[in-house]
Formats: structure tokens, C-alpha cells, sequence
């Protein structure tokens, strides 16, 4: 029986690379556009590198605790995302150099952290992308207990294991891969949009086509006022 708290499942099959590569790139506030603006981390930031992009792989553990963490790196694989859920907490760091250094080198692909981290210096000359709610020098502790692969909350974003992770400086957003297709066409429509919005700035002639209002005649928004 897996008794909940010291469960552990394994990881669920990695994004297709082709829709990794197509998203590499893609704006997250684009992306949070399309998804209803309803999902994605509130306050979460960038430390280092940004231009996240890869698949979820979660971890849920007590606050200022790390040993699950350390145990999750058993089961990732380059390309993952490490998904923590610490709670929000900010008395202990729950990630630092070392385990930055360890997981650039196995390839993963970033860190998205629902707690602290520290080294803090260290994320910021590094090329390896990493989100979190603040700072800490304070240490974590190694006790548990904590789950791998379970679904998790991060800043009031639910992120299921095998879920696509998307960050840049603007935060993160996650979903499931099966509507990547569609929330790409999605994002590629209001990308061209958006394009000739500022197109028509540089050009000095602006009209309101791009919000949905290219409809209402000025005599009507003459009436509205």
C-alpha cells in the first residue's frame, strides 16, 4: 500500500521533443492568454537563465525539507523539469549550488520551486533556468517525508507529473501535453496579431482590431459615452 506522504510513482512519458522545440521560444504570458488567464505562478521568480521549456517532474515535500528532492533525482532524465512543492515556505532554502550543478549535469532541463532556494549567485551565472518564491541562506533539513510524481500545487498552480512546464521572465505556466496542438495554434494566432499591432504603431496608425473591437463603428463608441 502506498500510504500518502512517503508515496513515489514513476515518471510519466517525457513531452515529444517536437513539441518541446516548437514551444522553445513561445511567451508564457502568450500562452496564459490562451489558457483563459487562469493558470500559471503568481509570484514565483527567474533566477539565472530563463527560456524554460520540458516535462514535469514533481515532488511534494514537508516545508525546509529536501531529502525527497535529493530522492527524486533517481528517477530524472534530461529534459525534466524538477516541480517542487515546499508549501511556499521561506525559512529554509530547499535547493542550492551543488544540486544545481548535479542536475545541469544529468541534463535536466530547470527547477521550478515552491519555496526557497540559496547560492543564489551561483543560479545567476549559470545557464540553467531555476523559479522560486525568494531567498535563503538558511539550509534545509533531510527527515521527510515528501512525495515523487504526485500532483502538486505550485503558487496556486496545479501541475500534474508529465505535465509541459513553460517559464520565462514573466513566470510559469504548465499543461498537459495533449493540447499542446491546439493551445500552439491557439498562441500562434494571437503572436500574428500582436505583430501587426505593433507593426501598425511604427507606422503611426493604431486601431483596437487586436482586442476584439474592430467591429464597433466610432459613431456607436460615441453613443457609449
Amino acid at each position: 500500500m502506498l500510504i500518502p506522504g512517503h508515496r513515489s510513482y514513476p515518471s510519466s512519458p517525457a513531452v515529444p521533443q517536437d513539441i518541446l522545440d516548437r514551444l522553445r521560444g513561445v511567451a508564457v504570458a502568450v500562452v496564459s492568454d490562451n489558457m483563459n488567464r487562469l493558470h500559471g505562478t503568481r509570484v514565483l521568480k527567474p533566477f539565472g537563465a530563463v527560456g524554460l521549456v520540458g516535462t514535469a517532474v514533481t515532488v511534494k515535500t514537508r516545508a525546509g525539507d529536501n531529502m525527497t528532492i535529493h530522492q527524486a533525482y533517481e528517477v530524472l532524465r534530461p529534459g525534466d523539469v524538477l516541480v517542487v512543492d515546499g508549501g511556499g515556505d521561506m525559512e529554509q532554502a530547499l535547493v542550492g549550488e551543488i544540486m544545481m550543478a548535479r542536475a545541469k549535469a544529468m541534463g535536466v532541463a530547470g527547477f521550478v520551486i515552491d519555496g526557497a532556494i540559496r547560492d543564489v549567485a551561483a543560479f545567476k551565472d549559470s545557464d540553467f533556468p531555476c523559479f522560486a518564491r525568494g531567498v535563503t541562506h538558511r539550509g534545509p533539513y533531510k527527515s521527510g517525508p515528501g512525495e515523487i510524481n504526485v500532483p502538486v500545487s505550485i503558487d496556486g498552480m496545479v501541475v500534474m507529473p508529465g505535465d509541459v512546464v513553460l517559464g520565462d521572465n514573466d513566470g510559469v505556466v504548465a499543461f498537459p501535453p495533449s493540447i499542446a496542438e491546439e493551445l500552439l495554434a491557439l498562441v500562434h494566432r494571437q503572436e500574428e496579431r500582436e505583430a501587426n499591432a505593433l507593426a501598425a504603431i511604427r507606422e503611426g496608425r493604431f486601431d483596437n482590431s487586436y482586442i476584439g473591437l474592430h467591429g464597433i463603428s466610432k459613431e456607436a463608441t460615441n453613443e457609449r459615452r
